[in-house]
């Protein structure tokens, strides 16, 4: 399951907090965050350059190693217009609201070879 949403140095969708240098060079490169197992079942280093596919897309980035993700859960911050996590999801409106349904969808994690 791929859940998508903000990190701490860039909210919204980046388009201030990625211009400010500080921020932009704290986080600078979007993440796909897994659990420790979940990397380990997938063979797949902390750092290593990872493709997550879902039925709308695919994005390539790297892999970070984070506990507190549940197991079987993927997180990909949206603020990277160079991986946009939310071209995977369901854009489906709330029939009400309005609002796109971007926060979670089925996903596939694969190692790549670069």
């Amino acid at each position: 399951m791929l859940t998508t949403g903000r990190l701490l140095e860039h909210w919204h969708t980046g388009a201030l907090t990625r211009r400010a240098s500080v921020l932009d060079a704290l986080e600078p490169e979007a993440v796909c965050v897994l659990h420790p197992r979940e990397l380990a079942r997938a063979g797949i280093e902390p750092g290593q350059r990872v493709r997550v596919v879902t039925r709308r897309g695919v994005i390539e980035l790297l892999a970070r190693v984070d506990g507190e993700v549940p197991e079987g859960l993927l997180f990909i911050p949206f603020a990277f217009v160079e991986a946009a996590a939310n071209l995977l999801t369901n854009p489906a409106l709330d029939p009400f609201g309005k609002i796109p349904e971007f926060k979670y969808c089925a996903a596939r994690l694969e190692r790549t070879t670069s």
